[in-house]
């Protein structure tokens, strides 16, 4: 739907629109605080949440997407990616183009807001996160790929170095509190919840202003 949204403007109207190329993992996230702040002069497309799995793509993605955009007619583009794994390298596209990305290491970190995320980023390091997104998603991006539906003794191999369960919150939904405390459960995890709401998102994205005209 964003995508066909950004399609159908014009190459005058985008120039006084925002276009966010988000992760696909943040879409739902970051339509909701569009709507929250009513941020009107966003629109948003995104690259497959698929890239969470591997993250050497997102540079050189993100890079023709930017490109594309400016061919469409957007001169004001924000990144909706934090590192991501890309060990520097979305920085370099950034800064080759001008645009401006959220800042962290990732996304767990932004939705806690960076300063809290400091404080319990050791105390963290042997836990698993998951979001929204994940817990809604959690079947086609961990069980099914990872061929736990067919192979559940492999949790072992792929889990046995962490120890709690995180999940980070964007939204109070009893249905995903059951998906991430089943998850915690299968994978032989202590379970902790965070309500984190959107976290960092809302700044960023608030920072994502209309041009001037």
């Amino acid at each position: 739907m964003a995508a066909a949204q950004k399609q159908e403007r014009t190459p005058e109207t985008r120039l006084q629109r925002v276009l966010v190329i988000a992760c696909g993992m943040i879409a739902r996230e970051i339509l909701a605080v569009k709507q929250q702040l009513g941020l009107d002069h966003i629109d948003l497309t995104c690259l497959p949440a698929e890239y969470h799995f591997y993250p050497d793509r997102i540079a050189p993605a993100m890079d023709k997407a930017i490109e594309q955009a400016r061919s469409d007619g957007y001169r004001h583009i924000f990144v909706g990616y934090a590192d991501c794994g890309t060990g520097g390298l979305l920085d370099r596209i950034c800064e080759k183009h001008g645009v401006e990305r959220m800042a962290g290491p990732h996304c767990f970190a932004f939705y806690q807001g960076l300063e809290a995320y400091r404080k319990v980023e050791d105390a963290d390091m042997m836990s698993f996160y998951m979001t929204d997104f994940l817990c809604r998603q959690f079947d086609a991006f961990f069980i099914k790929p990872l061929g736990l539906d067919r192979h559940p003794e492999l949790v072992t191999d792929y889990f046995g170095n962490y120890e709690k369960l995180i999940y980070l919150a964007q939204t109070d939904d009893p249905a995903l509190d059951a998906v991430a405390e089943n998850a915690a459960r299968m994978l032989g995890l202590v379970y902790e919840r965070r309500s984190t709401g959107y976290g960092d998102l809302v700044p960023g994205l608030a920072r994502a202003a209309p041009p001037a005209l």
